[in-house]
């Protein structure tokens, strides 16, 4: 099946543009476009999408506050990848707080940004390991928050999660550890539906804010 996109910005040039990218593959459709937050949100009430490609810095409501609403209304809700002018810009870590699942810069290749789509929809993370630690400096207190309870993961899960911290995807934990993709893939739901986490980046904020591993320096 295709992977519905729907498209959020405000410059119109810059939709279109998205647009006719995406409706160019094989895999993929647009499913919606709108021109802020509060429309978007509106309109995916009634079009069903995998992927919102979501700017930031909109009028009347912008990206964040919409991915906010995206993520907490009841039912399935589609995955946030937020669109950005800089790297470092706040409002895309508020946005990865609210519920996003990656953010890319507006600068990125078409290659870029399609390869983006496609990881966001498998489940996968697309902040790069150096851009990951940059936004931890932005989004994780500076002490660990301790575990309420006793921890709820296995050694191998514990593991598992450690690699995706690193930034690894699947394929490349099944490399490291000699497990099959497919176990990695179980593990990673079991992580997921016991921490109660929504996707990768969700994890990597956990493992950090929990102390299980450390920022590392630079």
């Amino acid at each position: 099946m295709s992977i519905r996109v729907f498209v959020v910005d405000d410059q119109e040039l810059v939709r279109a543009g998205t647009v006719m990218l995406v409706q160019a593959q094989d895999d993929m459709t647009v499913v919606g476009e709108a021109g802020d937050g509060a429309e978007a949100v509106e309109r995916l009430q009634v079009v069903t999408a995998d992927v919102v490609l979501m700017d930031v810095r909109m009028p009347r409501v912008d990206g964040v506050e919409a991915t906010r609403r995206l993520a907490t209304r009841r039912g399935s809700s589609p995955r946030v990848l937020v669109v950005t002018t800089f790297d470092l810009d706040e409002y895309a870590f508020a946005a990865l707080r609210a519920g996003a699942s990656g953010f890319l810069l507006k600068d990125a290749s078409a290659e870029e940004i399609l390869a983006a789509i496609r990881s966001v929809h498998r489940g996968d993370a697309v902040i790069a390991p150096s851009t990951t630690r940059r936004l931890l400096d932005h989004v994780v207190p500076a002490l660990p928050v301790p575990l309420d309870g006793p921890d709820p993961l296995t050694e191998r899960e514990r593991e598992v999660l450690l690699h995706i911290a690193d930034g690894a995807s699947n394929a490349e934990i099944a490399g490291r550890l000699f497990l099959s993709e497919g176990t990695v893939k179980t593990h990673v739901g079991r992580i997921l539906g016991k921490l109660g986490l929504r996707d990768r980046v969700q994890a990597v904020i956990w493992a950090y804010e929990h102390g299980l591993v450390r920022r590392r320096p630079g």
